[in-house]
């Protein structure tokens, strides 16, 4: 399912369908808002979306063997919730 898919589900149970595409983008932009002051966001049912810190480290480029420093980056992680991981089980 992509985003246009959602917005069409959702809009099922809105008055219009850009009442949906208002509220998906309104989901979204909240999430990523929270996410980039460092916050945690937790949804009943679906799960926590936080942010990870990835130390630097050195890779290898797999093309060429030359070893290469990869910086320390921040990275949004998602933790799905134990109904949405027994939803998908069964």
């Amino acid at each position: 399912m992509n985003k246009a898919a959602l917005v069409e589900k959702i809009a099922e149970f809105c008055n219009t369908k850009a009442d949906a595409e208002r509220a998906v983008e309104a989901l979204i932009s909240e999430i990523t808002r929270s996410l980039k002051s460092g916050e945690d966001v937790s949804i009943a049912g679906l799960g926590i979306f936080k942010v990870k810190d990835r130390a630097a480290r050195t890779a290898r480029n797999p093309r060429t063997g030359e070893m290469v420093k990869v910086p320390a980056t921040r990275v949004p992680k998602f933790s799905a919730a134990k109904a949405l991981k027994d939803a998908v089980k069964g």
